[in-house]
């Protein structure tokens, strides 16, 4: 089996690959320039020496005179060598070149004949065999004057050109891998201290916000991490409140069970006195509403248990209808309250059957603190500003000025509800569902002396 070394497995860092990233983009802009540079030179170079090159010509054809090819051969070499010059005389008709004694042979080309012969006025060519540069001039009586020079200093003058390029180009792409790194190393640092964070958060559970500095996309994305960390300690806080007020909840209504039922349990042991007929009913009685008090609880937590699960059903929901289910249900519950009712229609989008429990809360509670014979006064009107309020008074006690801003929390009991039945949970879910439809449920005093809740809700006519 053979295994691959681990660096390969492993992608390179968010810091090298910004680091690479720069290095490429500098050497990039940098060859693009370095190649701009280096043709435009190359083409003055070569253009300057191809004018140099006519000039010299140009001046060879108006001030020398040959009357022979002969006198050719007598011209002074050393002027020519002192130039880095070759000249010699093309015969457009033989295509021989003539050219003074003691200098090198000028280069020749097929079409240097055309301009000696009068079919073109000049011809420049390179010849690679020399490494030269040549131009072909037309002179008299059907001869060609044939220039050619070394590219000897050009070349030389462009290579050094190259290397310069190369060297800075090189100095470039270092800076600019070293400013890469200086650059990624500070501004991933945010990053670095999230990754840190989030681990920590999942080998802690830590959710200490972060320190935030500046104010560029690094530290709205720290401030976006901290707004998280918030939420999550916010979420496990009420998990943590629900947890100790349920367990705080339940214990009483289990622990008189228990007791009941040890009671009952105890008197059929044939050593043990027995109970009458009419305490075992009592008992029974108790586990009965011990039970059902149990069954309500569990039920008003498990809905509670949704607030950070489902979302709201978006259907058209006529609030009417939900108001009279809920109002048939209350009317079954209590038979010695008249219900005031008076409904306006009203449409939104929403879950019906959370918006049927949230009015069945509030109507149940009323019920609970309304004397028998009382009325319970029912509302579903429409306000001028794009909303629609359920209102629910009672005829009982009222709410305490101490008591109106805990009413809605989860296990609140005013002390005058202590004592009746209920958990403690349903105006906590009448908020609950009020909020995830975008609305709001609100408590005070109604005109009758005694409480008013108001459940306001979005929608349409």
């Amino acid at each position: 089996m053979i295994f691959e070394p681990q660096g390969r497995l492993q992608r390179a860092s968010l810091r090298a690959r910004v680091t690479w990233l720069a290095a490429f983009c500098v050497a990039g802009a940098v060859a693009l320039v370095s190649f701009g540079a280096y043709m435009i030179v190359r083409k003055n170079v070569y253009d300057a020496l191809d004018e140099s090159l006519r000039e010299r010509a140009i001046a060879v054809v108006n001030g020398a005179q040959f009357s022979s090819p002969d006198q050719v051969q007598n011209y002074p070499a050393a002027f020519l060598a002192a130039g880095d010059v070759r000249m010699g005389l093309l015969n457009g008709v033989t295509g021989s070149l003539r050219y003074p004694e003691n200098s090198k042979e000028p280069p020749n080309d097929p079409k240097a004949r055309e301009v000696a012969q009068g079919l073109r006025d000049d011809y420049l060519w390179t010849d690679y065999r020399s490494d030269t540069r040549a131009i072909a001039v037309q002179y008299q009586n059907g001869t060609a004057i044939v220039i050619a020079q070394s590219l000897a200093p050009q070349r030389t003058t462009l290579a050094k050109l190259s290397v310069v390029l190369l060297l800075i180009g090189g100095a470039g792409v270092l800076l600019a891998a070293i400013a890469g790194t200086a650059v990624a190393r500070t501004g991933l640092r945010p990053v670095q201290r999230l990754t840190e964070a989030t681990e920590r958060v999942a080998n802690t559970g830590d959710l200490t916000p972060i320190p935030v500095s500046g104010d560029d996309e690094l530290a709205r994305l720290t401030h976006s991490f901290n707004a998280m960390l918030g939420a999550v300690a916010e979420s496990q806080e009420r998990q943590r409140r629900l947890v100790a007020d349920a367990g705080h909840e339940l214990r009483t209504p289990l622990t008189s069970m228990r007791t009941n039922l040890e009671l009952l349990l105890a008197s059929e042991r044939p050593d043990s006195p027995t109970l009458s007929e009419e305490d075992k009913r009592e008992i029974q009685s108790d586990v009965r509403a011990q039970l059902d008090e149990l069954t309500t609880l569990i039920g008003d937590l498990v809905e509670l248990a949704r607030e950070d699960a489902p979302q709201v059903i978006h259907e058209p929901v006529d609030l009417v209808e939900v108001v009279e289910r809920s109002l048939d249900r209350a009317r079954r519950r209590a038979s010695n309250v008249a219900f005031d009712v008076h409904l306006q229609p009203w449409t939104l989008l929403g879950d019906s059957s959370a918006l049927e429990r949230a009015v069945l809360n509030l109507l149940d509670n009323a019920v609970k603190f309304s004397p028998s014979g009382s009325a319970v006064r029912l509302n579903l009107r429409q306000v001028g500003d794009g909303s629609a309020v359920v209102e629910v008074a009672d005829a009982g006690p009222g709410i305490a000025d101490a008591d109106l801003p805990h009413v809605f929390e989860r296990f609140y009991r005013s002390s005058e509800a202590r004592t009746l039945p209920g958990s403690g949970l349903g105006l906590a879910i009448v908020k609950q569902v009020a909020q995830r439809h975008g609305g709001t449920a609100t408590a005070g005093r109604a005109p009758e002396g005694g409480a008013l809740f108001t459940l306001r809700l979005p929608g349409r006519p």
